[in-house]
């Protein structure tokens, strides 16, 4: 990402989220602010049905589990590296509190923005700034008042592929430290199992390099579940990204006659201990 605001690939997200809520039937995620957030800036990139709808689906199905978590008596939820996301603004929940995790540069511009629409954060929204080549995870949630000792739910969308297979295993090592219950729903990339689909991979990595976001990790389902089993996960659910999207979409078209290629390596997970 660039010091000066968020990454393109949280603009990229956001912007498709906001096409959306009006291109897309029907409709998977309702997210009235995020269009109002990135401004006139909504329409820019030409994003894709396919992306449109995962990017769609993946948020919705981590807002599903919240709503879960909160059922079940949780009152934290924990936004690793939010990006632009808009939960903690529209939190439904008067008893949930909502800690968005992001570097610094983000959160200055995502408040500046927020301010400019007129946008308004309950009090339950907890922005949560760290720079993990000067701070640790626990030292920055702990300073904003998380509890460690109490359940919590955690969503970390769109990060684990910029990590290092090592910065990944350490914040799920930190997650399941947390008091039981504790869930967490992340996005992962599998390596390719073809020619074809590892030279698209290539060309997506490359092209993520050229812009500073390199891919840094890749992880079979058989692979990230023996970790989270390690680590005390009991609940694993793991989906593809088109079926994960064909879920919400009630019998009705999605993409399957769409080129999805983008997708195929794609896949989501949620995990309970």
């Amino acid at each position: 990402m660039e010091h000066g605001g968020p990454s393109r690939t949280a603009l990229v997200t956001a912007w498709a989220r906001a096409v959306h809520q009006v291109a897309d039937q029907p409709r998977i995620l309702t997210d009235p602010l995020v269009a109002r957030l990135v401004g006139s800036e909504a329409g820019a990139p030409g994003i894709d049905r396919p992306r449109r709808l995962f990017f769609a689906a993946r948020a919705r199905f981590a807002e599903d589990r919240v709503a879960h978590a909160v059922a079940d008596g949780v009152r934290q939820a924990v936004f690793l590296g939010a990006g632009l996301d808009t939960f903690g603004c529209r939190n439904p929940y008067p008893d949930l509190r909502v800690f968005e995790v992001d570097h610094p540069a983000t959160q200055e511009w995502k408040r500046e923005r927020l301010a400019l629409a007129g946008i308004d954060c309950p009090a339950t929204a907890t922005f949560v700034p760290l720079d993990f080549e000067t701070g640790t995870l626990a030292a920055a949630l702990a300073a904003a008042g998380f509890q460690r000792s109490e359940p919590a739910v955690f969503v970390w969308l769109g990060v684990v592929f910029y990590l290092t297979p090592a910065a990944a295993r350490a914040t799920l090592d930190y997650i399941a430290g947390q008091a039981r219950p504790a869930e967490v729903v992340f996005d992962y990339l599998q390596p390719a199992d073809n020619d074809e689909e590892r030279a698209h991979l290539r060309q997506r990595a490359d092209r993520l390099a050229a812009e500073g976001e390199p891919l840094r990790s890749f992880f079979a389902p058989d692979e990230i579940a023996a970790q989270l089993r390690a680590l005390g996960f009991a609940e694993i659910d793991d989906y593809p990204a088109a079926d994960l999207v064909a879920g919400y979409l009630d019998g009705q078209p999605g993409f399957e006659d769409e080129p999805s290629r983008a997708l195929r390596a794609s896949r989501v997970l949620r995990a309970r201990r």
